[in-house]
């Protein structure tokens, strides 16, 4: 079995994948709302579509 089977995993706030803790955001994982740059980028664009659920 793959060692990164057991790390934490997250819905992204922007695209609604899932994406799993990466060892940059050790410190702030809590905070991490988007699984890039891109959803981060387009989540703050006026006019997004955000996923709704």
């Amino acid at each position: 079995m793959p060692h990164h089977a057991d790390r934490p995993t997250k819905t992204c706030a922007q695209c609604g994948r899932p994406f799993q803790w990466r060892r940059k955001w050790k410190a702030v994982w809590d905070e991490v709302r988007y699984c890039s740059e891109r959803c981060r980028r387009e989540a703050r664009r006026p006019g997004s579509r955000r996923l709704q659920r």
